[in-house]
């Protein structure tokens, strides 16, 4: 890899330009990286709501979650349709207190309001806006060890 920087005082912000041959797990490593160094851009997401366009923090999500191949952001006071699919909201949010409750389903950590084991091995969460969200049995693990259990 070769890196450059060029200083260009007449530039209002600081651009990044990607070269490479194809995108590679390295590429995509570095845009991760990079993409944590704008956190600001990062927390916003938009969501369509009524015909409207909606800014909104990715700290107000409660969850998101996937429907017959539409993705929607739940807020405590609504529901938003967005065109992100859930590995690129993952990714997004990345560095953020999300975590995969299962294939389906990103859930906000710090939205949770309690949790308790059901059949199968899922826990089902209780989230601050009343709903409940379950963590499949292939996702609970993770959760049970951020939790230290």
């Amino acid at each position: 890899m070769k890196i450059q920087v060029q200083e260009e005082p007449g530039l209002k912000e600081t651009e990044v330009l990607i070269r490479c041959a194809r995108t590679d797990g390295q590429t995509a490593r570095l845009l991760a990286l990079l993409s944590q160094l704008e956190p600001e851009q990062s927390r916003r997401l938009t969501g369509r709501r009524d015909g409207q366009t909606y800014l909104l923090d990715c700290r107000d999500l409660l969850y998101a979650d996937t429907v017959d191949k539409r993705t929607f952001l739940y807020t405590a006071e609504a529901v938003y349709e967005t065109d992100l699919r859930l590995y690129e909201l993952e990714e997004r949010l990345r560095g953020e207190d999300f975590f995969r409750a299962s294939k389906s389903a990103l859930v906000n950590f710090n939205a949770i309001r309690s949790l308790r084991p059901d059949l199968g091995g899922r826990i089902r969460l209780t989230m601050e806006g009343g709903e409940a969200v379950y963590v499949s049995r292939q996702y609970a693990p993770g959760l049970k060890k951020r939790l230290g259990l």
